[in-house]
């Protein structure tokens, strides 16, 4: 298992290279000028000491070059010396937002907390009753609980977050008053009142979402299931005399998670890369929308630095979901 690691992660390094040459070319080569929103009473030669300042004026593989030692030494540098107290000699050189002048990893880490808060916490929701619902659903194939379940898997997956979003605003909002139709990116818990008006606000973004992933899940746990109940090794575990319980939760449903593993592990990034039509409707100020301004400004450092740790992420969920594969399933060697 250590081998296959190792190996894997060896591997990962040519495969996220290639990915951050890919994703630095795409944004940098796009039509666009980052100086196109600045007021058109700035003389040329003002505009251009800002492009250069902004580094413009480098060849493009000696600003790729530049961005990866900002994002893959400095920031990391940067990291240690914020949190150990230590001098570790950072330079300075700090990936630039474009549009706020701030350096990026300091605009995602004021971001992070309210995307993981909301987005994390709906992930973690619609799993926990994904997997309960796909597992009871195929024992009882075709029972009304299995039509019941079916029927809102379909709708939460086929219907638009927007509009259960806006629709659950209607409701619960503006009808009832339950909860507030803005989440307050700026309140902060310190006593019982607030952390109930913190569950208030995250109640309708995180009940969007876990039903949209819920849904998604339940199918892939629901299609697993189905094809494990009538294999072999099942009717030989009955025939032993094992309780129905055992062989469903520990033979049945070990098997079966092995494919929604995956799908459950490649889902975790998007945790990350932020909800961003739920955010927007929601006005959740967390990574989608911070993706979203960046975009519309033209903010290629920021869009730069966010689609590569989504990257990333996805390379490092899916060495996850394949050592898992293994704990699951003994069969499974990595020799």
């Amino acid at each position: 298992m250590l081998t296959f690691i190792v190996r894997r992660l060896l591997l990962a390094i040519p495969t996220l290279v290639f990915i951050s040459i890919v994703i630095f070319l795409l944004l940098d080569l796009a039509p666009g000028d980052p100086l196109a929103q600045m007021p058109l009473t700035i003389p040329p030669e003002v505009r251009e000491k800002i492009r250069l300042s902004l580094g413009l004026g480098e060849p493009i593989h000696i600003r790729y070059l530049l961005w990866a030692q900002q994002f893959l030494l400095n920031e990391p540098l940067h990291f240690i010396e914020r949190l150990t107290g230590l001098n570790v000699a950072v330079d300075g050189q700090r990936v630039i937002s474009w549009q706020t002048r701030s350096p990026v990893f300091d605009i995602i880490a004021q971001r992070m907390p309210q995307t993981l808060w909301v987005v994390g916490l709906s992930y973690v929701v619609g799993v926990l009753i994904a997997v309960p619902i796909g597992v009871i659903s195929a024992y009882r194939q075709y029972s009304w609980f299995d039509q019941i379940g079916t029927f809102v898997s379909m709708v939460g997956f086929s219907v638009p977050t927007f509009f259960t979003g806006v629709l659950l605003i209607v409701i619960f909002a503006v009808h009832l008053g339950w909860f507030p139709s803005i989440y307050d990116t700026t309140h902060r818990v310190t006593d019982w009142n607030s952390f109930v008006f913190q569950v208030r606000q995250m109640a309708m973004p995180v009940a969007v979402l876990a039903l949209y992933n819920a849904a998604q899940i339940s199918r892939f746990m629901r299609s697993s299931m189905l094809d494990n109940l009538n294999q072999d090794y099942v009717r030989t575990a009955r025939a032993k005399g094992l309780r129905e319980r055992v062989v469903i939760l520990l033979h049945v449903l070990r098997n079966s998670l092995i494919p929604v593993v995956t799908v459950i592990a490649l889902g975790v990034p998007t945790i990350f890369a932020g909800a961003i039509i739920t955010e927007q409707v929601f006005k959740v100020n967390g990574l989608g929308q911070l993706l979203i301004t960046a975009i519309y400004a033209n903010d290629i450092p920021m869009v730069q630095t966010l689609t590569f740790i989504f990257a990333c992420l996805i390379v490092l969920f899916n060495l996850i979901a394949d050592v898992l594969y293994g704990m699951l399933d003994p069969r499974i060697r990595y020799d």
